[in-house]
């Protein structure tokens, strides 16, 4: 991340530009960074201007207590004001619902793109299963047993129990503690964990909902009706791709969106 920019609270951002044409900014999901889009950057970037950036509590971004969804909104506003006043927006899992939001908002969206936004709609027991998350995440956090929250989420995700022993013994596992607090921070982005069907009809750019043919149902059908709820959207499934969708896949459909 080599630019910087600051949020309406005083909170530093930093953010990475790479490409040529329309601006679109991409937001990553729990538990990553900037970087970890920057694959699919490198595949917009001979259509678009693609801008990765670290969400507030990650990477080289800052961090202001007390945390509201408002203040990352806030921080998209200043990421839009930096790369020329107005953008698209692309987000993934839960960093589509921060996308969603901001789309709402009002903010100078020109257009807004989401990859499997983990609303729990269709998923049996989804309401519940969501709020026993974010009850046990809350103590774990206010306890410090970051461990522990790293595990709910691997959970929530759908890893199994042996895979999470496995993660928790490798190199990677430190760096997933010390990102364990922006776990708060996507849970309040989903909210309820429930589609904002009312919320998103203020989304008033074009939209595309993509998802992968070999996620789950349910997952499927969260993107239908984020498609269905949003004045103009657009459904599109990728086939053979699952939640952790292959960058060479998804750049060119995005491409044709952003730049179409």
């Amino acid at each position: 991340m080599d630019e910087k920019t600051t949020s309406r609270d005083g909170t530093p951002l930093a953010y990475a530009v790479t490409g040529r044409g329309p601006v679109v900014i991409l937001v990553s999901g729990a538990m990553s960074t900037g970087g970890t889009l920057a694959p699919l950057a490198e595949r917009l970037a001979d259509r678009v201007t693609a801008v990765v950036y670290d969400r507030r509590g990650r990477g080289r971004s800052g961090d202001t207590a007390p945390y509201a969804v408002d203040r990352e909104v806030e921080d998209l506003a200043a990421l839009l004001d930096a790369v020329g006043g107005d953008a698209a927006l692309f987000g993934v899992s839960s960093g589509g619902a921060l996308a969603l939001e901001a789309a709402a908002s009002g903010l100078p969206v020109t257009r807004t793109a989401v990859y499997e936004v983990p609303y729990a709609d269709h998923l049996a027991g989804g309401a519940e299963r969501e709020a026993a998350y974010k009850r046990d995440l809350g103590q774990a956090l206010a306890q410090d047993r970051r461990g522990d929250a790293v595990e709910l989420f691997l959970r929530l995700t759908g890893l199994g129990e042996e895979m999470i022993q496995r993660a928790r013994q490798s190199p990677m596992w430190p760096g997933l503690e010390a990102a364990a607090p922006s776990l708060a921070y996507d849970d309040a982005v989903m909210g309820d964990g429930l589609l904002p069907r009312a919320r998103l009809t203020d989304v008033s750019a074009p939209l595309l909902a993509v998802v992968g043919g070999a996620s789950p149902e349910w997952m499927r059908r969260a993107g239908r009706d984020i498609a269905d709820a949003v004045p103009g959207g657009a459904y599109r499934v990728l086939e053979g791709q699952t939640h952790m969708v292959e960058p060479e896949v998804l750049g060119p459909v995005l491409a044709d969106f952003f730049a179409g």
